[in-house]
């Protein structure tokens, strides 16, 4: 039932999307899909204020970045912090933990100062550069290298001649990807989703996918049925990444179940 309770908006959605915009004050509410859906759509492609087109591939493109940028510094850094010796370890970690509790959204002015001075405003690269490592993703990938890896894997390693980095590569790694796909489906997810700091600093010609959505919506007037069509293209990436980061999650804890 909690299951259905949560599929139901998203089914919504798909109907009113297909279906005409007077759809959705019927009573009782349709259940069924209809055949408007390349009609609506198409309103979605022509409406120039929008640039639907412009901001999907954005947000692909930033989303893909960002995410495989955190992952991976976030299982190097977790690996080192883990299992590396090294002067002030305790204090680099306390001190990225301690940037955790400060709200993203009191970094916004200073961090659009600083994209003004270097040139960014209206570039990708504002929206991608500041976000390329995640203070959760290395408290996350410590916590799980700390349990998932034993000292003795490291060592063994270190007696068959191989360097810090090919013992990263090629041990820690695989052995992280539960939690790297667990954490890069919410970096994903998130990054997709985000809307305040690129409405800040992209211009509506150059947006990415959720500032996109947003000027399908006026202030007397909203298509619903266009708006509809519009987010279920927008959430098949999000769905695609699930399952992919999803089959990891799986075979990870499979095959650690099975080596256990």
């Amino acid at each position: 039932m909690a299951a259905l309770l949560s599929i139901y908006p998203f089914y919504y959605m798909i109907v009113i999307g297909t279906r005409s915009l007077d759809a959705i004050n019927d009573v009782p509410p349709p259940f069924t899909p209809a055949g408007s859906f390349g009609d609506n759509f198409g309103r979605v492609l022509d409406n120039d204020a929008a640039n639907f087109v412009t901001g999907l591939i954005n947000s692909i493109i930033v989303s893909s970045v960002v995410t495989v940028s955190v992952v991976l510094t976030g299982s190097l850094a977790g690996f080192a912090f883990a299992k590396l010796r090294f002067r002030g370890r305790n204090i680099l970690l306390l001190s990225i933990i301690v940037t955790m509790m400060i709200p993203t959204q009191m970094g916004i002015i200073p961090l659009w100062g600083m994209m003004q001075s270097f040139g960014w405003y209206d570039n990708l690269l504002a929206v991608t550069v500041p976000f390329l490592v995640s203070a959760f993703g290395v408290f996350m990938m410590r916590q799980y290298a700390s349990q998932a890896i034993s000292d003795e894997l490291i060592e063994a390693g270190r007696v068959d001649g191989a360097s810090t980095f090919r013992i990263y590569w090629n041990i820690v790694l695989p052995a992280l990807r539960p939690a790297a796909a667990v954490l890069g489906l919410l970096t994903f997810m998130e990054t997709w989703n985000s809307f305040l700091w690129p409405y800040a600093i992209l211009s509506p010609e150059n947006p990415t996918l959720q500032v996109s959505l947003s000027f399908l919506s006026y202030a007397y007037y909203t298509d619903y049925s266009q708006v509809f069509a519009a987010t279920a293209v927008g959430t098949l990436p999000l769905v695609l990444v699930f399952i992919v980061f999803g089959r990891q999650i799986i075979g990870g804890i499979m095959e650690g179940a099975v080596k256990s």
